[in-house]
């Protein structure tokens, strides 16, 4: 059955207005996650970066493992966004809100992680080229340095791009609200009123984003693989290195959409918005990926195994059939022999189905992050060199810590920003085709439509 626009209103603002037990018991966990992380971290300062598991040769262990991730999961979300609203697909309007927010909140938690790695956190500032006393400046050659630029612009290009389209539900919670609220939401809705100029503007702001955020996602984790192929690491100095790093953010990005919206739909009630179709149009893409994965993975290791290359070798045997073996044939099945089956076949491809995919497929990413970075510095060139690995509690307790701050971020910002867009959930009850201006013009301003309805002009194109 159609909602009409004071339903959608009344559904979409109810998280925002009314608060449930089983909400701030899911806030009271992850906030502890986070305090716990924040306790790891203070450790780790007063006692030296000494206390997690790195030695030489692997310098580089969970905290870029965990870098690479969640730079990885924050692509989903405006890539995937900015290329649906591109291709103006209308099933997209439910789930593009909940996509961009994945992507600001991961691309600030994987920016985060290299702070903890330096060391000397109160120093980050020195990656910022700005003139000094000391007459010292970046070292442009230095993988940090790509890192920081590339990251700071994600970022602000990804937080533009998440509020521009929530400016119109500001004016609606503003509407709705009261006392100190409706002012907070008042700066917030930037003044908005509704008018065919204002959606004008946010219109051709909107497309402009849309169309910058693409190459800027992309370039991001181009330059992230860029700081493994770079180096002369065996394995890792390889031409392929940008494509399957961008394919598999993607790929655990769409994993990691999919996962939320599931857990959105049974705590806010969305049912009727986040319908079975989105999760098998995302399942189909998700499916696609799977397949991309799997060639650029198989690509991987064929070009090491056929150059036979002894250094490469080992790393490629420890891998395969030795001390890495169980971490990446359990990859192989969380991120291959697991989802593929049950996104291909239609019966299967359902909201559980495609959720419990994407539930293996978060973890098997996780693994082969791991899995290119320890292994590859376990067995460097000359066999005497070669070290073992062995991550501390600290370190466990930092990557909890940023799956609890993801989550709490995420809780969050539902209770202040309806999770799917209303003005665009308003766009699809009016007539798409063949309507006429002067109808079309009457049935946007009808009430419920006055602040956040869409413009004449969207539906008449």
């Amino acid at each position: 059955m159609q909602r009409t626009a004071e339903q959608i209103e009344h559904d979409l603002l109810w998280p925002i207005f009314h608060t449930s037990r089983k909400y701030w018991i899911a806030v009271a966990i992850c906030t502890s996650l986070f305090l716990a992380g924040v306790a790891a971290f203070g450790y780790q300062l007063y006692a030296g970066i000494g206390v997690w598991g790195i030695n030489s040769p692997v310098f580089w262990a969970f905290d870029i493992t965990n870098f690479v991730f969640w730079i990885g999961i924050s692509h989903a979300g405006t890539l995937i966004s900015a290329i649906l609203r591109l291709c103006n697909a209308t099933w997209r309007r439910p789930v593009t809100r909940c996509a961009e927010a994945i992507t600001v909140f991961a691309i600030l938690i994987g920016g985060l992680v290299p702070l903890c790695h330096i060391g000397r956190p109160w120093l980050a500032f020195w990656m910022i080229p700005y003139p000094n006393q000391r007459g010292i400046w970046p070292n442009f050659r230095s993988p940090l340095a790509w890192d920081f630029f590339a990251i700071s612009t994600y970022l602000t290009g990804s937080s533009i791009f998440l509020y521009l389209p929530t400016i119109p539900d500001f004016a609606s919670v503003r509407d709705a609200a009261t006392g100190l609220r409706k002012k907070i939401y008042r700066v917030l809705a930037l003044g908005w009123r509704g008018t065919p100029r204002q959606w004008q503007r946010l219109e051709i702001a909107m497309h402009i984003m849309a169309i910058a955020i693409v190459p800027v996602a992309v370039s991001v984790h181009t330059i992230v693989s860029w700081d493994f192929s770079m180096t002369l690491v065996p394995m890792w100095h390889s031409s392929i290195f940008g494509p399957y790093f961008v394919v598999g953010a993607i790929f655990s990005g769409i994993a990691a959409l999919m996962i939320a919206m599931a857990l959105l739909r049974k705590l806010l009630r969305l049912e009727e918005y986040l319908k079975p179709i989105h999760f098998d149009n995302l399942g189909k893409l998700l499916l696609v990926m799977s397949l991309l994965w799997f060639y650029f993975t198989f690509c991987e290791r064929m070009t090491a195994w056929y150059g036979n290359t002894p250094s490469e070798m080992a790393v490629f045997w420890s891998g395969i059939r030795q001390s890495f073996a169980p971490l990446f044939w359990a990859m192989v099945v969380c991120n291959f022999i697991i989802p593929m089956p049950i996104l291909a076949i239609k019966r299967f491809r359902t909201i559980k189905g495609t959720a419990i995919a994407s539930f293996f497929i978060v973890i098997g990413m996780w693994l082969e992050r791991f899995l290119i970075i320890v292994p590859a510095l376990d067995h460097k060139f000359l066999s005497y060199s070669w070290g073992h690995y062995k991550p501390t509690w600290v370190e466990w307790t930092l990557m909890a810590a940023a799956f609890g701050f993801m989550a709490l971020l995420y809780l969050l910002f539902t209770k202040f920003v309806p999770m799917i867009s209303i003005w665009e959930m308003k766009v699809g009850l009016l007539p798409e085709h063949g309507a006429a201006h002067a109808t079309v013009i009457a049935e946007a301003e009808r009430p419920g439509f006055a602040t956040t309805g869409p413009r004449p002009a969207d539906v008449m194109e």
